[in-house]
């Protein structure tokens, strides 16, 4: 899928580790797609609400349909959310997109989403890669 196709058909976000911490990318990448008008879905232990988006503790836990998984986690811990991830499609059949933020590679993450039909992006910011959609 081309990245111009996500970000049109794509709208509901949910961000793995998004951050309250105003200086941190995992706060700033997801802020600027809810300035654009996506859904963002914060998910985080520590917070209750993030940019007056309510928090979810988990995957599970989101009432919402979710199109893309956006992951700010360490990259050591993608297999064990996309194991998450996964029995949520199983259940709920959203999560269309896996997206490892900009320095984050998994392989066993990826060939876990592909085999589940979800596709898989790693190594990508969003911020960056949707500025290269709408200025093109």
């Amino acid at each position: 899928m081309k990245m111009q196709e996500i970000f049109e058909k794509m709208k509901n976000i949910a961000v793995y580790g998004m951050s309250a911490n105003i200086a941190k990318a995992a706060h700033t990448v997801p802020g600027y797609m809810l300035k654009r008008g996506y859904n963002i879905i914060p998910i985080n232990p520590n917070a209750d609400t993030i940019m007056k988006q309510q928090v979810y503790r988990n995957i599970m836990d989101i009432p919402d349909k979710i199109d893309i998984l956006n992951i700010f986690r360490p990259q050591e811990e993608a297999l064990s959310i996309v194991q998450e991830a996964v029995e949520r499609r199983k259940a709920k059949g959203d999560i269309k997109l896996i997206w490892l933020q900009l320095g984050l590679r998994n392989a066993e993450a990826k060939k876990l989403a592909e085999e589940n039909g979800i596709d898989y992006i790693e190594d990508k910011c969003m911020y960056v890669e949707h500025k290269k959609v709408v200025e093109n």
